[in-house]
């Protein structure tokens, strides 16, 4: 619905002058008091919870929440986050925007993605979904007015971190038409977001700051105006480090015209983009059409936001921010984003279990950098202690101390290192391609390095733009090691005055003297258990994060031989996986009576995790991307084409570790009676497909019936199959329910490269429904007359359980 008052937009960019238009132009946009328009800002993020603002609700990660495959419980989500902003935007508007940077709705091609955490799943249609119900969350369900204004990030092919402003995505056609272009589309045609976000890598060799889909396709999508911002910095690197033209003036003058409404450059210092914009049209690369279209866009949506008029969502009570309510969302949501990966039995526990928690994220709870500040966590040991008789844990890491020549590394509090008489002890802690953070042991503070080098045991843990708590131990003969620290690349050393410091001259021979084998103190406490779980996974700012890709998919060695150990004490062992992306592993699958996945889930975290191994909570989580048993499996991170590749659940060939779909239910469900609606049907119809689920099982569970077609004869390659509907149902021993979901024929079509458009053809397809990509319960048939009939995209729908 369009903006009542579009006059008002009329009478202020008339009475605007060019300056003042242009000073709306940057994310700190300035204020004009003559005209009553307050200062405005750009990009708060909001990816699962109010992020770098202090305290807040800290949901799971957003591909944590995809897990869940449930629209409903997201799009609560997304409305909670939404009034937390809102809560702190009244109490600072000049710093906490209304305009939210979120969702991210880039699909995840490939789990060594460094932000894989930040998108929902490798099927298109699937993430236009969930990013839908998680942005109409954050738009509120005013008809008109916006609770917040979501962004989705980012446009275009962006799927890898390393070198991600220099590398170009190519995408052929189908690709683009299939696979990427879709899950933008979805939330922009439902209205939930009304903004977008550039990317900053380049497609097919053009940054994609200039890219004409900008103004070609994507503002095709809505009715109302469709605000493109720019990611931070990217709008330099044009000029830059990606060499696209010669100077910033005309960087920033192609950016203007290729439809980048808002530059978000040199943080809040809006004067550099006035001035280039400035210059560019005295050189006349921009003219003030060009300037004036960029305003209404901007302020079409701080109208909608209530920022030029009276707004309904001005009264969200200060209350709501941490309120019971979000703390039991917060837990709901943890509790379905929990995936069974695999149970022979041992699950859940029973209420006598005398149980050991294992492992690095046994007693931690890890935020990403898109986290905000929770104000508790709750980790898996603290959710399961005072629900079991006895549980004990211990974190598996080797505890050591450092010696260089006679003298011991010491440290006072959270002062320097240095060397000394008394030896401080510290723990290892193995995040993968031997990459440690070293915690001290008195203080269980983190060892970093300061702004001048000096190494220093004041840190919370690894995190911040630039990781300074990651080190490398380079083994040496006799015991001996180096300490190379990776956010300078420098080896640790020791001052004239006895301090340690990455800023000396030559690296220091530290002697290595293991005080703890961690491993054997856990397998200790494993063997004197019922049951142990292992609670392993990364650490979402060390080895796969924004800037920096996965090299593999294993598991870090320290953790897997953690693993390993505690399984020859106790095959009673449980694998609880808490990462931000797929693992490889293969041995846990073979070996382990039970395996689990969740994203960081949060500050309820561990409650949630705990209700489902306690089977308070049926596992009703499903993985929404293939967990592949190798990353040989993989192509290069930078094939962006998939179809070519043979890449996602669509065209894999291969066996997947665990397919796309899959979850373990503690119930049994068996499906019957498979009906179509109608046997045949031509592009552009609906046709109800339906199942009847029934709990064979001894308990109540939730099953995600899942709807999937392929297409058995086509002029092209065609997926081997692919999601169309899917439906969450829940139910009691014995209970039966036919459940119902939709297949829109309009969504069988493919890129036709010759007509350049979306056809549908004449094709028979299989109807395949089961409880993942790879476990078909039923098949029907479905001929679909198209005659290459052009199709157009259809809008939002879930299935149904009836």
């Amino acid at each position: 619905m369009t903006d009542p008052v579009p006059h008002r937009l009329d009478d202020l960019l008339a009475r605007l002058t060019l300056p003042e238009k242009l000073g709306l132009l940057h994310q700190w946009q300035a204020p004009v008091p003559r005209l009553g328009l307050r200062a405005f800002r750009t990009g708060t993020e909001a990816l699962h919870g109010v992020a770098w603002l202090g305290t807040a609700t800290v949901f799971p990660q957003a591909i944590g929440l995809a897990a869940s495959w449930n629209p409903d419980l997201i799009r609560a989500v997304g409305a909670a986050v939404g009034d937390e902003v809102r809560v702190k935007h009244r109490a600072d508007p000049d710093r906490v925007g209304l305009n939210v940077w979120a969702p991210v709705v880039n699909p995840l091609r490939d789990p060594r993605w460094g932000r894989n955490e930040e998108g929902w799943s490798e099927d298109p249609w699937l993430t236009g979904e969930l990013a839908t119900a998680y942005a109409l969350g954050l738009r509120g369900d005013h008809p008109i007015r916006l609770r917040t204004a979501p962004t989705l990030k980012h446009f275009l092919g962006y799927n890898n971190e390393t070198d991600r402003a220099t590398t170009s995505s190519d995408l052929p056609p189908r690709m683009l038409r299939e696979y990427e272009l879709p899950a933008f589309r979805a939330p922009l045609a439902a209205g939930a977001a009304v903004a977008v976000m550039a990317s900053y890598n380049l497609v097919d060799g053009v940054p994609a700051h200039l890219s004409p889909l900008i103004e070609g396709e994507l503002r095709g999508y809505a009715d109302d105006e469709i605000m493109v911002v720019g990611d931070a910095g990217a709008v330099g690197n044009i000029a830059g480090v990606q060499g696209h033209l010669p100077d910033h003036v005309a960087g920033f003058a192609a950016a203007l015209r290729a439809g980048i409404d808002s530059f978000t450059e040199d943080d809040e210092d809006s004067t550099p983009t006035v001035e280039r914009l400035t210059e560019a049209l005295a050189r006349g690369l921009v003219d003030v059409s060009h300037v004036d279209r960029a305003v209404r866009r901007i302020l079409s949506v701080r109208s909608r936001l209530g920022d030029l008029n009276p707004d309904p969502h001005d009264d969200v009570p200060p209350h709501t921010l941490d309120s019971l309510a979000h703390r039991e969302l917060a837990r709901e949501a943890a509790r379905q984003s929990v995936v069974l990966l695999r149970n022979d039995g041992l699950l859940p526990l029973r209420p006598s279990t005398r149980v050991a928690v294992l492992g690095p994220l046994a007693d931690t709870v890890l935020t990403d950098w898109y986290s905000g500040t929770p104000p508790y966590t709750i980790s898996a040991y603290a959710g399961l202690l005072g629900r079991l008789p006895e549980v004990t844990t211990h974190p598996g890491a080797d505890r050591i101390t450092l010696h260089v020549g006679d003298r011991a590394v010491r440290h006072d509090g959270d002062g320097p290192l240095a060397l000394g008489d008394s030896p401080a002890e510290f723990d290892v802690v193995d995040w993968g391609r031997d990459v440690v953070a070293l915690r001290a042991v008195d203080t269980g503070r983190y060892v970093g390095a300061d702004d001048t080098g000096a190494l220093v045991a004041d840190r919370d843990g690894p995190g911040g733009w630039v990781v300074r708590e990651t080190f490398r131990l380079h083994h040496r003969p006799h015991g001996t090691a180096l300490l190379h620290h990776l956010a300078t690349g420098r080896h640790v050393g020791v001052a004239p005055d006895g301090r340690l410091s990455v800023a000396t001259g030559d690296p220091a021979v530290f002697a290595v003297t293991l005080l703890v084998d961690g491993a054997a103190e856990a397998a200790a406490l494993a063997a004197a258990a019922d049951v142990a779980v292992v609670v392993l996974g990364n650490h979402p700012m060390v080895n796969g994060r924004e800037t920096e890709d996965r090299a593999d998919l294993a598991l870090p060695t320290g953790q897997a031989e953690l693993l390993r150990a505690v399984h020859a004490a106790n095959p009673r062992t449980v694998l609880a996986l808490t990462s931000s992306y797929p693992y490889a592993a293969g041995w846990a699958q073979e070996h382990l009576p039970a395996v689990l996945w969740s994203a960081h889930g949060g500050q309820e975290h561990g409650n949630g995790l705990a209700d489902v191994l306690l089977g308070a909570a049926d596992p009703g989580g499903r993985l929404t991307q293939t967990w592949y048993a190798d990353a040989a499996e993989l192509p290069d991170l930078l094939d962006y084409d998939v179809i070519g590749a043979d890449a996602t659940y669509l065209y894999h060939r291969g066996e997947p570790l665990y397919p796309f779909g899959h979850g373990l239910s503690y119930a049994e469900f068996d499906y019957a009676d498979l009906r179509l609606s109608t046997a045949t049907a031509r592009a552009g119809e609906e046709v109800e497909v339906s199942v009847e689920v029934t709990n064979t099982g001894r308990r109540p569970g939730t099953e995600v019936v899942q709807l999937y077609t392929r297409q058995r004869r086509s002029r092209v390659k065609q997926p081997l199959r692919q999601l169309r509907d899917f439906a969450r149902v829940t139910l009691d021993p014995g209970c039966a329910a036919r459940v119902t979901m939709r297949l829109r024929t309009a969504e069988l079509a493919w890129w036709d490269e010759t007509r350049a458009a979306m056809v549908v053809e004449d094709a028979v397809h299989s109807v395949l429904v089961g409880r993942s990509a790879r476990d078909i319960r039923l098949a029907g048939a479905l001929t679909v007359t198209g005659g290459d009939a052009t199709a157009e995209p259809a809008g939002t729908s879930f299935g149904t359980a009836r």
